[in-house]
């Protein structure tokens, strides 16, 4: 099975730490772990992601190998880290969160969620690195992301980050290119940017009430010129309430690329008068 180099030593101290919770798994009854997964879904409900990991790694404590609280923590490790300016407080969660998600993937390799949280991983990683380190991801990441969507179909966010992946990779430049071809071993198959507005359209279909959603699909529309159906999603993206400062300033975003591309249209329809 091919393993991302960079993260190869996960999975030694991810199976470490397998091992050493074994003996740890047998102290805390099958209701205790239930009830405590149940507390951090309830805190992740109320977007508190610091509490809600604290709670996870709580239950890995207990049960390192608890598949949900591998990819949760995984997950929020990471979602957590982008908020930081701070390069060495985002590399730490980053890095935490890559351990996560390759114990996960230990734990059930055929998952969508563990393989989600490793392509989530591998993608943010990748902003922490320069030009070189950055491609290898994107080539790396791209089995991960293809089995999530393969196994969870009816979950929005790897649908989210399959048309990420598309749109990157299909716009690689010309440098970019030649090197992944000569030194990468070739470029990533199957990218495209319909792809890209196919699958963030899946993930705006089963989750319209993500703003993300909504912007992302708004500037890939805008990017490839398909102006009025950015313009579409974006005033549907107005009538949602943001209920984070991160929503509120996707929010401030859609609104913004909406007036521009408002102007544009009014410019370019006069101009056909």
């Amino acid at each position: 099975m091919f393993l991302p180099r960079v993260f190869r030593l996960f999975i030694l101290l991810g199976m470490l730490m397998l091992s050493r919770g074994e003996g740890l798994a047998a102290t805390i009854s099958a209701p205790d772990i239930g009830k405590l997964l149940a507390e951090a879904r309830l805190l992740q409900y109320k977007y508190l992601d610091s509490e809600a990991l604290a709670k996870y790694e709580q239950v890995l404590d207990e049960d390192a190998k608890n598949y949900e609280a591998l990819w949760q923590a995984a997950v929020l490790s990471v979602r957590i880290g982008t908020r930081y300016t701070d390069e060495t407080r985002r590399s730490a969660y980053f890095t935490s969160g890559g351990q996560y998600a390759y114990r996960a993937f230990v734990a059930k390799s055929d998952g969508g969620e563990a393989n989600y949280a490793v392509a989530l991983s591998l993608v943010n990683q990748a902003t922490l690195l320069r030009a070189r380190g950055r491609l290898l991801m994107y080539k790396e990441m791209q089995p991960y992301v293809f089995r999530a969507v393969a196994r969870r179909p009816d979950w929005a966010d790897t649908w989210q980050l399959l048309g990420r992946w598309h749109y990157r990779v299909d716009h690689y430049n010309v440098l970019e290119r030649i090197y992944t071809e000569l030194i990468l071993g070739g470029m990533p198959g199957g990218a495209s940017s319909r792809k890209a507005i196919d699958a963030l359209k899946r993930a705006h279909e089963l989750d319209p009430k993500r703003i993300q959603f909504c912007y992302d699909l708004a500037r890939v529309y805008q990017n490839q010129h398909q102006f009025d159906e950015a313009i579409t999603v974006l005033v549907e993206s107005q009538k949602l309430e943001p209920v984070t400062s991160e929503e509120l300033e996707v929010s401030r975003r859609c609104r913004n690329l909406l007036q521009q591309l408002a102007r544009k249209k009014r410019g370019r329809d006069e101009g056909h008068l």
